[in-house]
């Protein structure tokens, strides 16, 4: 399992916690169990959206990454120059 996966496990497992909670107090309190259960839903709909992001960010850092190995690896291009070497000689009389 990826970190992601297990992130989300537990998020769903409190907001299961939160809403049996609320489902159990006594009548009186219910409404403030209920606000509590609803506020970390809402925290738990801000960390999805949080992972999701990362993800999207890792994604495209991945993608670099694979396109400056592409890159590093592509043959260097053919040159069109030439070296011309020249040899002179002196003779002495």
């Amino acid at each position: 399992m990826t970190t992601v996966t297990l992130r989300n496990i537990m998020i769903v497992g409190a907001a299961i916690g939160a809403l049996s909670t609320a489902a159990c107090k006594p009548a009186e309190n219910n409404a403030e169990a209920a606000n509590t259960a609803a506020s970390e839903a809402n925290a738990t709909s801000q960390a999805n959206a949080a992972a999701a992001s990362a993800n999207s960010a890792s994604e495209a850092a991945n993608s670099a990454a694979a396109s400056a190995n592409s890159a590093a690896m592509a043959p260097m291009p053919m040159s069109n120059s030439t070296t011309t070497t020249t040899t002179t000689s002196s003779s002495s009389n």
